[in-house]
């Protein structure tokens, strides 16, 4: 028995499923997780000693790669200050005063731990400021495990085939209307009936938690336009997107503004954070400058403004986003190519560092779309790749992520690792 295996059957015994998030069990693949022993730039190694080309990136925050130098030097020279203090400290503020300038929407911000504690406080907040109960979301997008948010989400919701998930009472999901990604004139339809209800649309601008699905540009630019008609905050869950897209997130990328933002991953450089933020005037009701309650004990902790401080110096300074995306088009141009030369019905997403492979015919621009892919065809994918010693998400529904560690050369051995992979499919 591997020594993976053996460790994943004594986790079974001790956690869920044998681990603490549910796409990590490889479940959808039909295999035994990896168990790994360590990482370092686009690589992680498992306690059997075997290495992987990573695309999963720890599901998006290590834009630098694993364990880069200056962000964990940075992390051991503050540790050894103290790794929490439950008092402001003035990393907060510097990594405050990051997340201000680059993001145009943005005047407060305030951390928190998780993508998940953003979305639910930032939706409070919008309800606050409006005074009104009603939320729109989108079929396919996922806004961490929030229980107003769990319908028809992505990530796990959707890997698993879970529509929504026990625990959450009808009542608390009555205020919740769900309508479908890029769809413009179905969200006009909604306003027209509901507009003077809403208190909020939140949604990805980039899909990330279906595989990736590209919004069309008039889809974000009604969201904009209706939301502000009607008097609604207009939330961009930019967990995934921020500072990946551009050092301005989806904002810059597409040159729309939202009301309030949610980031997380990115900004904390591999460890745990998330934050939401916007203009000053919605902001400032948040306690304790106003009423809207949300606290956290960890919030702002010095270990994770550390990782998420460097990591936004080094983007700020390398300035990289070209180098990704080109990188990541090249993955996604030869795959069209291995493809169709195998004459296989697949639909490949790109935008930045993200990518996608979903296997059924395109265009993929919805969860209804996405939902249609040959998973089992998939799993078989997913496997002889990492046979091949490339890791990809253990999901059809989830995005790869393109790194500034990955090289020309580990991007070249990926195309050829998945054209032979192809050639057996």
């Amino acid at each position: 028995m591997s020594r993976s295996k053996e460790l994943f059957e004594k986790a079974k015994r001790l956690m869920p499923g044998g681990v603490n998030s549910p796409v990590r069990s490889f479940r959808s693949v039909g295999l035994d997780p990896l168990v790994v022993s360590r990482a370092k730039g686009s690589r992680i190694y498992d306690v059997d000693g075997r290495s992987y080309i990573d695309y999963v990136m720890s599901w998006g925050p290590l834009i630098l790669g694993h364990a880069h130098d200056e962000v964990v030097g940075f992390i051991k020279e503050v540790a050894e200050r103290g790794t929490t203090y439950g008092i402001t400290c003035e990393l907060e503020i510097m990594m405050a005063e990051k997340v201000v300038s680059a993001k145009r929407s943005v005047e407060r911000v305030r951390f928190v731990n998780s993508g998940t504690e953003a979305t639910m406080s930032a939706i409070r907040l919008a309800r606050a400021y409006t005074g009104r109960k009603k939320i729109v979301k989108f079929e396919g997008c996922y806004h961490g495990h929030v229980d107003s948010l769990l319908v028809k989400a992505g990530s796990g919701v959707l890997t698993f085939g879970i529509p929504g998930t026990p625990g959450v009472p009808e009542e608390v999901v009555s205020h919740t209307i769900v309508a479908k990604y890029n769809d413009v004139e179905g969200i006009r339809e909604i306003f027209e009936k509901y507009g003077e209800d809403i208190a909020c649309v939140i949604v990805e601008p980039v899909v990330g938690n279906s595989g990736v699905i590209v919004p069309k540009i008039e889809f974000l630019n009604e969201l904009r336009s209706l939301t502000k008609n009607y008097g609604s905050v207009l939330i961009f869950d930019e967990v995934i997107t921020g500072f990946r897209l551009a050092y301005g997130g989806a904002e810059e990328y597409f040159r729309i503004d939202a009301d309030l933002v949610c980031l997380g991953k990115i900004i904390g450089g591999g460890l745990p954070v998330g934050a939401y933020g916007g203009s000053a005037d919605i902001m400032e009701m948040v306690a304790p400058s106003g009423p809207v309650y949300q606290a956290g004990t960890l919030s702002g902790n010095p270990l994770a403004m550390a990782a998420g401080l460097k990591t936004l110096e080094v983007l700020e300074r390398e300035k990289p986003y070209d180098e990704l995306a080109k990188k990541t088009s090249f993955i996604g141009n030869e795959l069209e190519k291995i493809f169709k030369e195998k004459g296989m019905a697949v639909t490949i997403n790109y935008i930045a560092s993200m990518i996608s492979v979903f296997f059924r015919e395109p265009p993929v621009e919805s969860f209804d779309d996405a939902v249609k892919s040959d998973t089992s065809l998939f799993a078989k994918f997913f496997s002889k790749l990492l046979d091949k010693g490339v890791y990809i998400p253990p999901s059809q529904f989830e995005a790869w992520f393109v790194s500034t560690s990955h090289t020309w050369e580990d991007i070249e051995h990926t195309v050829e690792a998945i054209r032979k992979v192809v050639r057996d499919l």
